[in-house]
């Protein structure tokens, strides 16, 4: 059987709402706010001089919601192991010289 819409939005509402329970956020999954400042302290002044953001910083602005994500609640596997993957890639960014 196919999904609909209606079933992805159903589903993403109930992971959305067990993941704010996990992470202490009584109002469901709410990381983002905090990793946009943490990322905006570490890079904000070098994206506005250039006027762009760089393949490397969306990267490594992953690695940043993930590090956000961990800190928050219950321990999750899955942001540390995200969190090496984007890493790795933003290695392999810079290396490449994409910043």
């Amino acid at each position: 059987m196919t999904n609909t819409a209606a079933d992805y939005l159903a589903r993403a509402g109930e992971v959305m709402n067990q993941r704010g329970k996990s992470r202490d956020q009584e109002n469901g999954e709410r990381s983002m706010a905090a990793a946009v400042d943490a990322f905006w302290t570490i890079y904000g002044a070098r994206i506005l001089a250039r006027g762009y953001m760089a393949e490397t910083e969306g990267w490594e602005f992953m690695s940043v919601l993930k590090k956000v994500r961990g800190a928050q609640g219950e321990y999750r596997e899955d942001d540390y192991l995200d969190d090496v993957g984007y890493v790795a890639l933003a290695a392999e960014s810079a290396a490449r010289g994409a910043r």
